[in-house]
């Protein structure tokens, strides 16, 4: 069917085409409509950041930045669901246009800039989700407004924290928007070290309150030189953090240099970014894990765990079932998608369910 409606969406402007897929997709899951007409989703089922994932394919963060339709993705067969970016205030995000097709490449070039309703909008709807009942894990990605100084970055991520922890599976520090000024400057020496010491104090705080420490993960840049990788992952299992999302989009256009919008600012995804993404990955896994095969164990969250425990998601230019076993073959635990359900279509997600538990079958 989305071969035949992927025409009107692309006639329409990019934006306008992603909140009316939203809305739509929001009433049908709401509404229970999504859950009766689609089948149930791939199981797969793999226990980690102490809780079971229904299948290895989730939703990235960025699409459903407000938790309107949890729901109705969750009907569309993803094991797991990621919301956000998510920042204390409300903001419109930067001016539109503000993100563009490039679709000789199947890529998008976006500076949405952290467009959300704000923390306490978000908070309301996930409340009323976990009280109604969900049924895979979700995931809460946390950021700082674009008017937060870097100098007071760190009270903008505990303040959300504090708000999201005892509603989230695991909640996600993004540090590699390149669409907030100054953003990316924090994931690196001692900037990154205060903002960890901060986030990790008040999960630990938190965790005292409540008896469950929430697992934290950061998202990262894929533009960052191997040595600069290799240390900053370190510095996040030093600290306590319990996996990686690689990666965020990138700055670096080349790969579409001589399209239309090749020239715009914001961050690059879609296809030309799977193999930078995929490398990080494996470079990742074989840096933690001395390149073992994936794992089917389980994951506490535990401050305290081994390197080989690190939670690694691989996200980035998914955009056939045979990626997404790529991804887990370089060492991802689970992947995400979303510029490849932009131009396949949601059928992508259960289609890269399937293949990867195959893959781990033969």
């Amino acid at each position: 069917m989305y071969k035949q409606i992927r025409p009107l969406l692309f006639s329409i402007n990019p934006e306008v085409a992603h909140d009316l897929t939203l809305s739509l997709l929001g009433a049908a899951g709401n509404s229970g409509l999504a859950k009766r007409l689609l089948p149930a989703p791939v199981e797969d089922p793999v226990e980690l950041l102490g809780c079971r994932f229904t299948n290895r394919v989730g939703l990235a963060a960025g699409l459903d930045k407000n938790a309107a339709c949890v729901k109705g993705m969750a009907a569309l067969g993803f094991g797991f669901i990621e919301v956000g970016t998510v920042t204390p205030k409300a903001q419109p995000g930067n001016d539109k246009p503000r993100m563009f097709r490039l679709a000789e490449h199947e890529a998008i070039i976006n500076r949405m800039g952290f467009n959300n309703q704000g923390l306490d909008a978000l908070t309301q709807r996930v409340t009323a989700l976990r009280q109604s009942g969900l049924s895979v894990p979700l995931g809460i990605n946390i950021g700082k407004n674009k008017i937060t100084s870097a100098e007071q970055a760190a009270s903008d991520y505990t303040q959300c924290l504090t708000q999201v922890a005892h509603l989230a599976d695991y909640v996600t520090i993004n540090l590699s928007s390149p669409n907030t000024p100054g953003l990316r400057d924090l994931q690196f020496g001692d900037e990154l070290q205060k903002l960890l010491v901060a986030i990790v104090d008040k999960r630990s705080e938190l965790a005292d309150q409540s008896g469950r420490l929430t697992p934290l993960l950061v998202k990262i840049a894929p533009d960052m030189a191997r040595d600069d990788l290799l240390s900053v992952a370190d510095q996040l299992h030093a600290n306590g953090i319990d996996g990686i999302i690689a990666t965020n989009t990138t700055i670096d256009k080349t790969s579409v240099k001589g399209s239309d919008h090749c020239d715009e600012a914001g961050g690059l995804s879609g296809s030309v970014l799977f193999e930078k993404s995929t490398e990080i990955v494996s470079t990742l896994s074989q840096h933690f894990r001395s390149g073992s095969p994936i794992r089917n164990g389980s994951h506490s969250g535990s401050s305290h765990a081994s390197a080989n425990d690190m939670v690694i998601v691989g996200v980035g230019g998914i955009n056939s079932p045979a990626q997404a076993v790529e991804k887990i073959a370089a060492g991802a635990d689970l992947v995400q998608l979303y510029s490849g359900l932009i131009y396949q279509g949601p059928s992508l997600i259960r289609q890269s369910a399937l293949a990867i538990r195959d893959a781990q079958q033969t």
